[in-house]
């Protein structure tokens, strides 16, 4: 009960002395306000930048490994020669591998890609869109968001037959104002129906690939239309998805497995070297929070300088209210006022007024994430919410320590006496 009326009083002290001095205490925690608002502005950024970017990779699948010709992560000095000569991942690997992976995988698919198609339909036309061949099982590795419609079926995929899962625009340019199930489109000479609409994308901040413009065809289809090369010449490479178990957190047991297999298959001998690569989405997100790690670190720094200058002002101001109350110092000394009590209150004084203007800081970041933006939505997550009040208390002490300490220590009639 003591403590809680020696806050309570301490309280009344610290806001009586900040109201008293009103335009004092909005010019003091000015700084803080800037420190707190660059700080927090700049790692609300990097979050958003580093959710929009993983969100718009989201089409790599989780827990999935690639076989590939070429490393999703170059490093320095890169050797591309080696890679150049390998041949890429083959329908026979892939049936291979489909036939003698064992129980640590929920599913293997083949898939290749090609860009810049153009789709008509009657007097519509879209130029410049995705078009990918997928097996049957391609679903099972990463995620086909069908809003309207359905996905392959079996026969469709064996039999190779000219049906279509396509984008959200697509749809809307191809068929305006009516449905697009049912429907056909040309492309290449080859006509196809729509099957299936997938949920609208919209914008992201690495147009790497988005499902808006993207067009998903049987494996079999496309190759009618490209040529699937397993060699090192022209042609469309492809890729070949193993999606692991959630009981292989890790994925170890199945890489090795897969590694192992991809190497008899190509007859590889023991001590020559592999001529595939395994690439793993753990593989861009490690390069990716490294990235932003970086990014948050040069904020942080920045943001601090700010904050110094902050606390500065905090410090001067607090200096200035024990000289000013050194008389009330002294008769609240003299009246039996502990030290600590006294040394509480100016601190709690400087903890209160970093926090106002921490709070305000952290009131403009949240007014900014407000504004619509399209391609870069911005968020302020709980964490830096608190990141934020942590370092305006942390401050708050830091500047306020020392003052606290002087008063504290004021001799009682010195300080009665005292102007």
């Amino acid at each position: 009960m003591k403590a809680i009326r020696l806050t309570l009083e301490s309280f009344r002290f610290a806001w009586e002395a900040l109201k008293g001095n009103l335009l004092r205490t909005i010019l003091s925690l000015l700084g803080v306000t800037v420190g707190i608002f660059a700080i927090i502005a700049v790692f609300t950024v990097v979050d958003s930048l580093e959710k929009n970017i993983r969100s718009s990779m989201s089409f790599v699948g989780d827990k999935v490994i690639y076989v590939d010709k070429w490393p999703w992560v170059f490093e320095p000095n890169f050797a591309w020669w080696k890679y150049f000569n390998r041949p890429v991942p083959s329908v026979r690997e892939y049936r291979l591998l489909q036939k003698q992976l064992g129980p640590n995988n929920a599913g293997v698919a083949i898939f290749a890609n090609k860009s810049g198609n153009t789709f008509k339909a009657g007097s519509n036309s879209v130029n410049d869109a995705f078009m990918q061949g997928v097996s049957y099982e391609y679903r099972n590795i990463s995620d086909v968001p069908v809003a309207e419609g359905r996905y392959f079926t079996q026969q469709e995929v064996e039999g190779a037959r000219n049906v279509a899962i396509i984008g959200a625009d697509i749809a809307r340019d191809l068929f305006p104002g009516r449905s697009a199930l049912g429907q056909e489109f040309k492309t290449r000479g080859q006509r196809f129906t729509v099957i299936g609409v997938m949920e609208k994308a919209g914008k992201s901040l690495l147009e790497i690939k988005s499902n808006d413009t993207n067009t998903f065809i049987p494996f079999g289809a496309f190759s009618k239309m490209f040529a699937i090369n397993p060699g090192t010449g022209s042609g469309v490479s492809a890729t070949i998805g193993i999606k692991g178990l959630d009981t292989d957190p890790g994925l170890l047991d199945l890489e090795y497995e897969v590694k192992g297999l991809m190497r008899n298959i190509r007859g590889l001998k023991p001590r020559e070297d592999d001529n595939f690569v395994l690439n793993r989405p753990e593989m861009l997100a490690s390069a990716i929070s490294g990235l932003f790690s970086i990014l948050g670190v040069a904020g942080g720094v920045i943001g601090s300088f700010a904050m110094l200058v902050g606390g500065f002002g905090i410090a001067n101001i607090m200096f200035v209210s024990v000289k000013e109350r050194t008389n009330i110092i002294g008769i609240q000394k003299s009246l039996g006022a502990k030290n600590y009590f006294i040394l509480f209150q100016f601190l709690f004084e400087a903890v209160f007024l970093c926090l106002l203007g921490g709070a305000a800081g952290l009131l403009l970041v949240w007014f900014i994430t407000l504004i619509p933006q399209d391609s870069l939505p911005l968020f302020m997550s709980g964490g830096r919410i608190a990141l934020g009040l942590t370092v305006s208390v942390l401050i708050g002490v830091v500047a306020g320590i020392i003052p606290a300490v002087l008063a504290a220590n004021l001799d009682p009639v010195i300080a009665i006496r005292a102007k």
